[in-house]
């Protein structure tokens, strides 16, 4: 039977974006592919049939899978199939997740499943976005219930010029990479990297692609009104509106007294559990009324602290709106780590080091995108202490992987070409405290970390989190958000940069939407406090230092002719690594001939780089060498004068005096000094020992070289500057030579 497909195409920066439905995954709730150029995401879409028993929160998954034989690959792990999910995998699906979840309504209790996986990359085209599409129309086709549909694109900038949905050529000669998610009338998601953007082009950038998504939007409109299924009634579990009030009318004082004392975090949970507490045993034995009061309370708390904060404009803490927590600072924490920052903003703490390491140790990146090595790497922990829990320690969660990856986008704007810093960085934040705001705090502490290590950054970089409390058309914008605001309020926008503009963003929202005037506002007031914050990091070191650690590697740089590169490594290694281990460096080589000498010593440096030059130096004619005889004949000694390169130093050219046998000169395993007389087409060199003691120049050596030999002398005569510049050919047996017939130059 021939399915019933049905095709939609939204032309989206001039391209045509087009879903299909109806030939894959009939059992899912709903299923679409979504196509740009050769570049193929798959998406379904399922919801339980019941509610979960016992479940207090709305019960969404969306996962995306990487699969390699879309780009025509095999995976590279030892079981030659997908492993645990990569870094780009696990981002993906927090991208796709975020703008899909706050258009759930909040009180379902039935099982939610979205799963998109790669079916072909045309490595021109980024999945990422395509993801987002995917996974927004397999909801809406599905029985699902949804406030949709979502619609992404992905912003770039190349002359001046946006760019909607950049393929990666056009995205490496971009200063913008603007991912963005949203509804008709609302942006819901952004992330972004930027070469230092300025607010006013950001808030630019965000508009054209919120109407650059609005095609993506009609045809999924269009898809859900010709196709879509009925959407199906399931049963909510709301809070009672008269519980709430009558929660909130008991508690209000006594959370106002809470919230008015001063405070630290543990204090102000001890002191909110305690009216928690009173009010539960007000219920006596009911358990089902004790029930509805544990879960009518948290909502009456958000209600407190929102109207505190949009009535009063008063904060938990007693903050002004724009008001940053108090900061300090330190550097050099760790005496053997490369470099490292302390940073500190009110209750949260964040420590990062950072090592460097040679060329070869970036990052090697096995995934779908074009881009294989990574050469600077972040690396974010939030374990339970920091917030003073105790939990298993299971690796690392989604939400620091995507710490990790916001931190590190903001720092790569400011990080050092590697033609002119040959390193590989990894930084690693470790989160010691945290009350809010840790992501950023990491990208500060980033900032001190590297300008302990010495690397020359562009520019110091902070970061800051804003947030949103709105209702109906009245808002309030937050500066420096502490885990209460970003719990109860609307928002969580991070804005990180340098003094001369944005190098990171990213907006994660509960509502169904925030309007461009809002964000421009946010912004604004951000690069408030992201100029404050960086006044703060400078006060303490003003400058990347001078000068390494002095456990740091020097890195040296030399280059070699390509055709030499197999002499430096040696057959199966032998060379490079006894080189290594000999003068304790790390040795890299890259296929354009570039060599790389990493050492913290520096006598082993300089060892490494004389015995590489060695092994790849030409000989020049006219250049004086010491070498080892490693051969003698009867007309003359063989002298490698450099590794692997022989010469010969005929017997008339030994001496300045007449040289009646060779080993009356030299013996084997001697070291003599020569210049280089006359290289010949094949290669074959002349040398000569004469040409040293008697101090010829380079013009008297090509001389005598060109003039060859005397012929019927071996010996080239009998006096003081005989010639005997070219050793003629040779037969090979007993040493008889043919052009040698002693000709004397007098």
């Amino acid at each position: 039977m021939t399915p019933n497909v049905k095709q939609y195409t939204a032309i989206v920066g001039g391209k045509p974006v087009t879903f299909e439905t109806g030939k894959l995954a009939a059992q899912a709730g709903g299923a679409v592919t979504i196509t740009l150029g050769d570049s193929v995401i798959f998406a379904a879409a399922t919801m339980g049939q019941e509610p979960r028993e016992g479940q207090d929160f709305f019960p969404l998954t969306v996962e995306y899978e990487e699969r390699m034989y879309a780009g025509g690959r095999i995976p590279g792990s030892f079981f030659r199939r997908e492993g645990r999910p990569s870094q780009e995998a696990i981002l993906v699906s927090r991208l796709a997740d975020r703008p899909l979840r706050p258009l759930f309504d909040q009180s379902m209790r039935n099982e939610v499943q979205v799963i998109m996986f790669s079916m072909s990359s045309d490595a021109e085209n980024p999945l990422d976005v395509l993801a987002i599409n995917a996974a927004s129309a397999a909801v809406m086709i599905s029985d699902i219930p949804w406030a949709g549909p979502v619609g992404a694109v992905r912003i770039g900038r190349v002359d001046g010029k946006f760019i909607v949905n950049p393929t990666y050529p056009e995205l490496e000669k971009s200063d913008l990479d603007l991912r963005i998610a949203g509804t008709r009338d609302a942006i819901l998601m952004v992330e972004c990297g930027s070469d230092e953007v300025s607010e006013e082009d950001m808030v630019a950038a965000l508009a054209f692609g919120h109407e650059s998504l609005q095609p993506l939007v009609d045809a999924q409109l269009e898809m859900a009104k010709e196709i879509g299924k009925p959407k199906r009634v399931v049963p909510l579990f709301p809070l009672e509106e008269s519980i709430v009030n009558e929660v909130y009318n008991k508690v209000a004082p006594a959370l106002q007294a809470a919230l008015d004392a001063p405070h630290t975090k543990a204090e102000l949970n001890a002191a909110v559990e305690k009216v928690e507490a009173d009010l539960v045993a007000e219920a006596g034995e009911d358990a089902e009324k004790a029930r509805k009061y544990k879960e009518a309370f948290e909502e009456a708390y958000k209600r407190v602290v929102r109207e505190r904060i949009l009535k009063q404009g008063k904060r938990p803490d007693g903050r002004a709106l724009n008001e940053i927590r108090p900061i300090w600072c330190e550097v050099g924490i760790s005496p053997r780590a490369h470099g490292s920052g302390l940073f500190t903003r009110g209750e949260t703490q964040v420590l990062t080091l950072a090592t460097l390491g040679t060329p070869k140790e970036a990052q090697e990146l096995d995934n779908l995108s074009p881009v294989d090595t990574k050469r600077y790497m972040h690396h974010y922990n939030f374990p339970p202490y920091s917030t003073g829990e105790v939990k298993m320690l299971r690796g690392q969660s989604r939400r620091e992987i995507g710490h990790g990856a916001l931190a590190e986008r903001a720092l790569v704007p400011v990080i050092p070409a590697e033609e002119t810093f040959p390193y590989t960085l990894r930084l690693v934040s470790e989160v010691l405290s945290s009350n809010g705001s840790s992501s950023m705090a990491s990208v500060c502490g980033s900032t001190l970390a590297l300008m302990d290590t010495g690397v020359p950054i562009k520019a110091p970089v902070a970061g800051v989190a804003m947030g949103l409390i709105k209702e109906g058309d009245d808002y309030q914008i937050l500066t420096d958000i502490q885990g209460l605001e970003d719990h109860l309020g609307d928002m969580d926008f991070k804005v990180a940069g340098t003094e001369a503009g944005i190098t990171a963003l990213q907006m994660d929202i509960k509502i169904s939407g925030i309007t461009p005037e809002i964000m421009a506002n946010a912004l604004a007031q951000a690069r408030v406090a992201r100029l404050f914050i960086i006044g703060k990091i400078t006060e303490v070191i003003p400058e990347p230092r001078k000068e390494l650690s002095r456990f740091a590697p020097r890195i040296t740089i030399i280059k070699v002719p390509v055709d030499k590169i197999g002499a430096i490594i040696g057959p199966g290694g032998k060379n490079i690594r006894s080189l290594q281990d000999e003068t304790g460096t790390k040795i890299d080589i890259d296929d354009d001939g570039t060599v790389y000498i990493a050492a913290i010593d520096g006598s082993g440096e300089a060892i490494a780089r004389e015995r590489i030059e060695g092994l790849t130096e030409t000989p020049e004619l006219g250049r004086i060498y010491t070498g080892k005889v490693v051969r003698i004949a009867d007309f003359g000694a063989f002298v490698q004068i450099l590794p692997g390169v022989d010469g010969m130093v005929h017997i008339s050219q030994l001496d300045s005096e007449r040289v009646n046998k060779v080993e009356d000169v030299v013996q084997m395993g001697d070291e003599i000094t020569v210049m280089v007389t006359g290289i010949d087409p094949q290669g074959k060199i002349r040398l000569s020992r004469q040409a040293v003691l008697e101090g010829w120049t380079v013009e008297e050596a090509a001389e005598h070289d060109r003039k060859g030999r005397p012929n019927g002398d071996r010996n080239g005569g009998s006096d003081r500057g005989r010639s005997g510049g070219g050793r003629g050919s040779f037969s090979g047996r007993g040493g008889e030579r043919s052009g040698d017939r002693g000709h004397s130059r007098h």
